[in-house]
C-alpha cells in the first residue's frame, strides 16, 4: 500500500475554493482525503490518496495525462477540473510506501 500527498500552495484567497473544488471532484472515493491547512504554511491543500500500489498510481496517471475524461467524475465538475491549475501558485508530491 502506498499513500500520494499532493500538496498546493493556492494563490491567496484561493484554498477554501480549490479544496472544495477536490471534495467535488473525489466525492465517494473513501481511500481519498482533501485536508487544509490549521498550522503551518498559509494557503495549503492537501489531497491524500491511498492506493494499492505504485504501479496503480502509475496507471492513473497515464490515464490522467491522456487528456479523456474520467467516467466516474460529473461532466460538470470535471469542466471546472479542466481549470484547477489557476488557483494555486505551486505544488508537490510525497509518496509513501505503508509498512504492515
Amino acid at each position: 500500500m502506498v499513500i500520494i500527498r499532493e500538496i498546493f500552495t493556492a494563490k491567496p484567497g484561493q484554498a477554501s475554493k480549490l479544496a472544495k473544488l477536490f471534495k467535488r471532484a473525489f466525492p465517494a472515493d473513501p481511500n481519498t482525503r482533501i485536508m487544509t491547512d490549521l498550522i503551518g504554511d498559509y494557503n495549503t491543500v492537501v489531497v491524500e490518496v491511498e492506493m494499492a500500489s505504485l504501479s496503480q498510481f502509475e496507471k492513473e496517471m497515464e490515464e490522467y495525462k491522456s487528456g479523456k475524461p474520467d467516467p466516474r467524475m460529473d461532466p460538470k465538475v470535471a469542466e471546472e477540473m479542466s481549470k484547477y491549475t489557476e488557483l494555486y501558485i505551486t505544488g508537490r508530491r510525497e509518496v509513501f510506501q505503508i509498512l504492515e
